[in-house]
């Protein structure tokens, strides 16, 4: 239960996610914990939202796939999706993520599912769809930054969602 937020423009990308740890569905048990993260040679951003343990070892499982497919992300996403839906270890994890590098932006989920939005923003997690919402009207605002647009969306999801605070932590890649 938590909020990550992806938008690209071009060839930047920004993402972005809360901090909230919940214990079941009552306790807030952490308020700083970090689901977004710089993974292949800091060239790829990868966030999860669901269970941490599960997040991470996803994590884990695409930094393997992109060492063995030389950081070809659609690749690299797509084995482990293949992985995901048919290892019997690996279809009891519950986590959603998102992966970008600087030119594309992907969701992978459990049932095998790697897509690549049409207008390079997504937003998963319990306050995903509020924060997706509000990026697609910031997204509109002339010379209004990537993430100026991210932080305000996510300052909106963490105002409705219960499971979504304010503590977010930012990645970004640029177009060199």
């Amino acid at each position: 239960m938590t909020t990550i937020l992806c938008v690209r423009r071009n060839n930047d990308v920004v993402m972005a996610g809360d901090g909230q740890a919940t214990l079941g569905e009552a306790i807030v048990f952490k308020s700083k914990s970090v689901k977004v993260r710089r993974i292949g040679n800091g060239k790829i951003i990868a966030g999860f939202a669901g269970a941490a343990a599960d997040g991470i070892t996803l994590i884990e499982r695409l930094e393997a796939k992109l060492e063995k497919h030389a950081n070809q992300l659609k690749r690299a996403a797509v084995e482990l999706a293949k992985d995901w839906r048919m290892d019997k270890y690996l279809r009891q994890l519950q986590a959603f993520m998102i992966v970008a590098d600087k030119e594309t932006s992907l969701v992978i989920s459990g049932t095998g599912e790697v897509m690549e939005p049409d207008d390079g923003i997504i937003g998963i997690g319990s306050g995903g769809n509020y924060a997706m919402a509000a990026a697609k009207a910031l997204y509109e605002i002339p010379n209004l930054e990537l993430e100026e647009i991210a932080k305000r969306a996510m300052k909106i999801a963490g105002d409705i969602d219960v499971y979504t605070n304010h503590n977010v932590i930012i990645e970004r890649i640029c177009n060199d």
